[in-house]
């Protein structure tokens, strides 16, 4: 669900970046997607997070939430979404590597080799999608965004072993939107001015990619290893080929379908030894009251 969800974004970021401004949509997503988490989070009685649990959400909402989406926004403006989801797909390798050093997971030999695999594939996607040109400032915009996304899920990760993945999502997509809050006035000016079909996007963006995949991705990550998390991501570039293909009318060449089975492979490789599950400490999970 994470990566589908995650996929369908970059094809309705490139549709409502036609009227928002990346830090506007980045807002108004984010702002979408703190509604619905909310509300969510009330009546499941989740509660707030335990306190041990709040730096990780605070580190990850500036950077994922707020950060990423602002420069992933305003590199989809120079990118196509084929490019985009490739140049973003270098951060299950910082995922990976920064998940050994930080969190001691080491580099199991499958994970790497099914990495340098998918990564081969997603490089082969992003240039066979690409529209040729790709500006300098929207791959290193991307850049900045995959780098924020690993360090972000090595600082979520520790966070997870204390509160619910709806816990620790919901803060960070809070802490995100108040990070964003500066482009409030944007936001307002272009929601006047912008198309329905815009502003549905927009608020797709913030329910299903946000609310509902950054929560999917979080009970995932709480559960298997931050190396093996990210390089299942490695299929996102091969849907988004296809969705903007479908409703973008980016036609993907031969070498897209190549790559796609290179990333699938990736995959199969980077996870065939078995998922590893982290010892939990079941109280503020399955607790309400060490919950609340």
């Amino acid at each position: 669900m994470t990566v589908v969800l995650w996929a369908s974004a970059f094809v309705f970021i490139r549709a409502a970046g036609e009227h928002f401004s990346p830090g506007a949509l980045a807002l108004g997503r984010l702002l979408s997607g703190a509604v619905a988490l909310g509300v969510i989070l009330l009546i499941a009685g989740g509660g707030l997070p335990p306190r041990a649990a709040w730096r990780g959400i605070g580190i990850s909402g500036v950077l994922w939430f707020g950060i990423y989406m602002v420069a992933l926004n305003w590199g989809e403006r120079y990118l196509d979404a084929g490019t985009a989801s490739m140049v973003i797909n270098i951060g299950p390798v910082l995922i990976a590597i920064l998940g050994g050093l930080v969190l001691g997971e080491g580099f199991p030999a499958r994970l790497m080799a099914g990495i340098a695999v998918s990564f081969t594939g997603v490089v082969v996607v992003g240039l066979s999608s690409s529209n040729g040109g790709a500006a300098v400032l929207g791959v290193v915009l991307c850049v900045v965004a995959a780098a924020t996304w690993a360090v972000a899920t090595v600082a979520q990760k520790p966070a997870l072993a204390h509160a619910t993945a709806l816990q620790v999502t919901t803060g960070g997509c809070v802490v995100g939107a108040i990070t964003c809050l500066p482009f409030a006035g944007r936001l307002a000016d272009e929601v006047a001015d912008a198309p329905l079909p815009a502003t549905a996007s927009l608020v797709y963006l913030g329910v299903f990619p946000t609310a509902l995949a950054f929560t999917t991705w979080a009970y995932a990550l709480a559960r298997t290893t931050a190396g093996q998390m990210g390089a299942t991501t490695y299929t996102v570039p091969a849907l988004v080929v296809a969705m903007s293909w479908l409703t973008l009318d980016e036609v993907p060449g031969a070498l897209a379908a190549v790559g796609g089975l290179l990333c699938l492979a990736g995959v199969a490789i980077a996870r065939s030894g078995g998922i590893k599950t982290q010892p939990r400490d079941p109280s503020p999970v399955e607790s309400p009251e060490a919950a609340s």
